[in-house]
């Protein structure tokens, strides 16, 4: 080995993910991460076995030496592996400046594909319960299904899997144990189109001889039943609860066996005696069958399954995190605002399950009511969601059971002699947002031990964190980072408690605040592709995808929502490196702005359709400010796209109409006599500015106005969520972190602050949500993070840079703050960022984690432009300007102090 030793790639990912099972593409994209250094090129080996790989015998891909820095999006070259089959690969890299120097191997990871084509489903049917097999036939009142196989395996097993998708949500589980982690699956799709399926690993919960797999069944959002007295968002139903599954073995010797759903299944009715998307879910423990899903299950209970029809959409496999509990939350208090009644208090807003223990007679039902608020009188108030939401739990009794739960003796006795048996159990086919848990119906006196909240969410890595030595900034931090984990979920939903639609303005407005906080690289994939089903054959994008109802027309079609078919992608190449997507949307792009054209004005450029600056306090900024603002977003993102993709053509078609679109809005709407746009409101300048149209000659004019307004408003925003973006950018731009400052400080409504200090525990949704009673869960004004993490900590890449290859650290010490710091993992590794200054501030200490890779730019904030700074002898001056000392810096960990 010539040159200096350089340690072997590390996190090796395929899809973004880590060896995954089940995945739908032959040709996936591979990533990795140095370990240290700089890469000058790298080689990538795969083969069918992990022995194979190890004696370089590569019988599926050898890269060969390929020069450059990239380290992600690398397409695997390869042999096309077919179906069920599995990839072992490593990489290794060559480094710099030294380019003979040569990494050893990376440990070896590996990917698995799911079931490719059709065929591989061959003998596989849709299978139900005969009660639900036809709408018919069907009686809303009926249990929901169980389903299950008993097979006999005479051999050791090498690896099994188990392939499943329902129409519905599905539980799978092997041998009377659930498989896996995951949580109200198959996720959320435009049902009539596609349909999610996950593989899973059964091979240790296999044995030799009996075995038996189970599916227990629930509607979704897929088939919404209008149940009386119950709220319901929407009605909807694309077919009656149904699973498809194929169970794969590979014996030791080589030899396979295969188990798929059909007529010769068992079903019964089970415990779930209502399964309501936006209602709640009712159980009957009394209903449960002990063993159920075991080789001994009584076999006098069962019925052979139903064949159902086929759903008419194309099976995808889940090829991004899926919803897991992420954290249990206990309460906080406990109150009895009336007999019987009492609320739990769990302290913070959550999206997840109620979980009930309690132990009493058998057929005591048990009332789980969720709310994110409470009535004066200390009951749950569900007004906002008009009709009600609950959960039913009828106790089992004394005795032994299964169940969604556990059950154990608490020494209580419901008959002398004789243990009662405390039952756990939350829901499984639903989910809720609440804070507060009304429980009726308790045959005993509650306990801390009575409820707790299961937090769920999309199990997307943290990847970011922020902390400063402002605790109102923190608690705004807080909020947001609680809201978003509250809407992620299959899709990004609004809020948990009411709608859960993927509202998509969010996925790119908010972008930062979701991409800063949790690794969404393969989870936004999924959302792009739920845009992409939803869009209709005239090119328009609704409001929400998928599109569960039609909404009229400004909440079906804003450019500010659809254009999210766009923008997604494009934050997605910017943060990760992801041209796959961009190629896969980029038709569906062209003829999304083949509608906006429909739409336009007579010279094609201003747009005035929409829903314009959705909950601002000034509703004057006219919608064909917003919209034709959103209009000029998509066609300059469509530019840089189609750069991307090398199609020189239509980058000079998007850029003509981009120009077309910035001189409209600005002949449109400028008032040069007072130097404003439109009706001179906070949007209207913070959108014509961040656009870029505004004159150089008016640029200063322009935000001395938009600074005039928010001092005007006593430090106050009064935009709403499509303008909150930009004005928080725009003022960092121009050097006005000051402005930011003074309105985020804020306590008075509007602001985040008045959310903080009026007890919120999740970002709501209005600027006065607390006091107001709207949504206590909803991430779309939480741009402030955007701030947090990009100008206060400083963590961002230069204009020009993809995946962080460009990594520019640029803090801002502002107000009286005395510290802030942040830290981040990039696609290329971790990089943080931490500030300090003396109470008399006079020092400053900065200290920055750079990953490996190219040289990082550091922007040492100097007070007054006049101070001495200490940088580390690695670090190369490359000048100052606007009070900043620059300077490029290689990988590692550094400090830099500034003394005045």
């Amino acid at each position: 080995m010539a040159g200096h030793p350089i340690a072997a790639p590390t996190a090796l990912r395929v899809g973004h993910l880590t060896d995954p099972l089940g995945i739908d593409s032959e040709h996936p994209d591979l990533s990795w991460r140095l370990a240290g250094g700089r890469q000058s090129a790298y080689r990538i080996q795969v083969a069918s076995t992990p022995e194979l790989l190890a004696a370089d015998a590569c019988d599926l891909w050898d890269s060969g030496r390929v020069a450059g820095e990239r380290t992600g999006g690398v397409e695997y070259g390869g042999k096309p592996l077919g179906s069920a089959r599995r990839a072992h690969w490593r990489v290794r890299v060559w480094g710099m400046p030294d380019e003979e120097t040569v990494s050893p191997w990376s440990a070896t990871a590996c990917w698995e594909t799911g079931l490719l084509e059709c065929s591989d489903w061959a003998g596989a049917q849709w299978v139900t319960a005969p009660e639900w097999a036809s709408p018919d036939l069907h009686d809303p009142s009926s249990p929901l299904p169980l389903l299950a196989k008993d097979f006999h395996l005479d051999r050791p097993v090498r690896h099994a899997r188990l392939h499943v998708t329902a129409l519905g949500i599905y539980e799978p589980s092997v041998n009377g144990s659930r498989v896996g982690a995951a949580y109200l699956e198959p996720g959320c799709t435009a049902y009539d189109k596609r349909l999610l399926y996950a593989t899973y690993d059964i091979t240790d919960a296999l044995r030799e001889g009996d075995n038996t797999v189970g599916l227990l069944l629930g509607n979704g959002i897929a088939n919404v039943p209008n149940v009386p007295g119950r709220y319901e968002k929407l009605h909807v139903s694309y077919g009656l609860p149904k699973a498809l599954a194929v169970v794969r073995v590979e014996y030791a010797d080589g030899t396979h066996a295969r188990v798929a759903t059909d007529g010769t299944w068992r079903t019964a009715l089970g415990p779930i005696t209502l399964s309501a998307w936006f209602g709640g879910e009712e159980y009957d423990a009394r209903r449960e069958t002990p063993g159920w899903d075991t080789p001994a299950a009584d076999p006098s209970r069962w019925r052979p399954a139903a064949v159902a029809e086929a759903p008419d959409a194309t099976l995808s496999a889940r090829t991004h995190p899926p919803i897991e509990i992420v954290e249990t939350v206990t309460p906080v208090s406990i109150t009895e605002p009336a007999p019987g009644v009492h609320v739990f208090d769990l302290g913070v807003n959550i999206a997840g399950l109620p979980e009930l223990s309690v132990s009493g007679p058998p057929g005591t039902a048990v009332v789980l009511r969720p709310a994110e608020l409470l009535y004066e009188d200390g009951t749950v108030n569900q007004r906002f969601t008009g009709r009600q939401c609950y959960d039913r739990y009828t106790l089992r009794g004394s005795g032994p059971g299964t169940g969604s739960g556990k059950s154990k003796g608490n020494g209580k006795g419901d008959a002398p002699g004789a243990a009662a048996v405390t039952e756990t159990w939350h829901p499984r086919t639903v989910y809720h947002g609440f804070r507060y848990v009304q429980v009726e119906g308790l045959p005993g006196l509650p306990g801390p031990d009575t409820v707790r909240g299961l937090v769920l969410r999309a199990a997307n890595a943290r990847a970011g964190g922020f902390r400063c030595s402002d605790e109102l900034l923190n608690g705004i931090h807080r909020l947001i980072d609680r809201a978003v984990q509250g809407n992620m979920y299959s899709v990004l939903t609004d809020c948990p408690h009411r709608e859960k639609l993927g509202w998509l303005e969010e996925t790119h407005l908010v972008f930062p605040a979701v991409a800063r906080n949790y690794d969404v690289a393969a989870y936004y994939r999924k959302l792009v592709r739920d845009m992409a089903d939803a869009q209709t054959d005239t090119g328009l994008v609704p409001g929400i995808a998928p599109e569960y109802t039609v909404f009229e027309d400004k909440f079906r079609d804003d450019p500010n929502w659809g254009g999210a078919l766009v923008l997604a992608p494009w934050h997605l190449y910017r943060t990760y490196g992801d041209t796959t997507t961009l190629r896969a949307t980029y038709p569906h792009m062209l003829r999304y702005l083949d509608h906006l054209a429909s739409r336009a004005d007579s010279g094609g450029a201003l747009l005035s359709h929409g829903l314009g600056d959705w909950i601002a306090f000034d509703d004057s900024t006219p919608k064909a400010v917003t919209a034709t603002f959103a209009h000029h977003r998509i066609a300059t993102a469509l530019r840089e796209i189609a750069e991307v993709l090398g199609l020189p053509a239509d980058a000079r078609r998007h850029a003509d109409l981009a120009d077309r679109i910035g001189r409209a809005f600005h002949s449109a709407f400028f008032d040069p006599a007072n130097h404003t746009y439109a009706t001179g409101s906070q949007a209207a300048d913070a959108l014509a500015l961040e656009m870029g149209v505004v004159p150089e000659a008016e640029r200063g004019a322009v935000l001395d106005h938009l600074i005039a307004g928010i001092r005007a408003a006593g430090d106050h925003v009064t935009v709403g969520e499509v303008a909150l973006p930009s004005l928080l950018r725009v003022l960092t731009a121009h050097g006005r972190d000051d402005v930011v400052w003074d309105l985020l400080r804020r306590t008075d409504s509007p602001s985040y602050g008045y959310q903080v200090v009026h007890g919120a525990t999740a970002l709501t949704e209005r600027w006065d949500g607390p006091t107001r009673g709207s949504s206590q869960n909803h991430f779309m004004l939480g741009a402030a993070d955007e701030w947090f993490f990009g100008s206060l900590a400083g963590i961002g890449q230069a204009e020009d840079s993809t995946a962080f290859d460009r990594i520019v650290l640029r803090p801002t010490p502002v107000g009286d703050l005395r510290h802030a710091s942040a830290w981040y993992d990039t696609p290329r590794g971790r990089v943080s960022s931490a500030w300090e200054r003396t109470e008399e501030g006079g020092t400053l200490r900065l200290e920055v984690t750079l990953p490996p890779g190219p040289d990082s730019r550091v922007e040492v904030p100097v007070p007054d432009g006049a101070g001495d700074v200490r940088a580390p002898g690695a670090a190369r001056p490359v000048g100052r300007t606007d009070g900043r000392a620059s300077f490029e810096v290689p990988p590692g960990d550094w400090e830099f102090t500034v003394t005045s």
